[in-house]
């Protein structure tokens, strides 16, 4: 049975490349993001199964007016994808706290918004599939990107909880933790690094920059490879709460999981002494 998708950030990069592979395999798609003539545009070949509709994920207004126009063109959402957000990089220190809550309101409050308006729907249909893009760094962390993982680790943690309070209305939550993909995501038309500079961090923080700024356009993951991995997702009886999208992710979670394990394992004898005494 075709499925009707709702997919945030659906412009470009993994967003469109998911809408594309939907659309591919006969579903139904409502493309949102903040430039609606650039989604007419880009998903005109697919004439009436396509709705592109103004979405800013930060706002909850825009996040309820196109949920509730989604309804009306498609009757029904089966597959919500939250995808919108952005990198917002740079050391702690010197990321401002105004980068820091425009970073949570898109990346966090977006995801929450979207999905605060679909599930009176799912509930009531009992059924739908959320996908929640968390990253790599939703798990584990990297230098020069505190804020950023901050933001994803925010977005596992929810996800983790909501797909239990979910289940019994049949709704699924999947977690995506893509590793590093050929996007624009450290593009500078879409990266922010911190804009308050602290001599001290010179050193370091030019290192970090360097790195991501070689890593562009080199990545080992291939986006339209991922839309259609996810559309079979999307179709499993029994879909995953999380999915490790790429090989660099699966090495990077097995080497968290190893590293956190062992830790545990090491420090179990103190763990247990601090359990009281009834």
């Amino acid at each position: 049975m075709s499925k009707v998708w709702f997919i945030t950030g659906a412009g470009r990069g993994i967003g469109a490349q998911v809408a594309k592979a939907a659309l591919e395999a006969g579903d139904r798609v409502v493309v949102t993001g903040r430039n609606v003539a650039q989604l007419q545009a880009a998903y005109a070949a697919y004439g009436g199964k396509v709705l592109a509709l103004k979405l800013d994920a930060s706002l909850e207004g825009d996040a309820i007016a196109a949920v509730e126009a989604a309804h009306a063109r498609f009757g029904s959402i089966d597959v919500l994808v939250n995808n919108a957000g952005y990198g917002q990089l740079g050391l702690f220190e010197e990321v401002t706290p105004d980068d820091i809550e425009r970073q949570f309101h898109t990346n966090v409050f977006g995801t929450m918004h979207v999905t605060r308006a679909v599930l009176p729907l799912m509930r009531r249909q009992r059924r739908g599939h959320i996908m929640n893009f968390a990253s790599v760094g939703g798990f584990m962390g990297f230098d020069g990107a505190s804020v950023y993982c901050a933001a994803k680790f925010a977005v596992e943690g929810f996800s983790e909880s909501l797909a239990l309070e979910v289940a019994p209305f049949g709704i699924n939550v999947t977690i995506v933790e893509p590793g590093f993909f050929r996007t624009d995501f450290l593009d500078k038309s879409s990266v922010r690094y911190g804009a308050h500079k602290i001599s001290d961090y010179e050193k370091v923080a030019g290192e970090s920059l360097t790195n991501y700024e070689s890593y562009n356009h080199k990545q080992p993951g291939d986006p339209v490879k991922l839309g259609q991995v996810l559309v079979e997702v999307a179709n499993l009886q029994e879909p995953p709460l999380h999915f490790v999208a790429g090989s660099d992710a699966i090495q990077f979670a097995r080497s968290t999981y190893d590293r956190r394990k062992s830790e545990v394992d090491a420090f179990a004898h103190l763990s247990v002494k601090t359990d009281g005494n009834f």
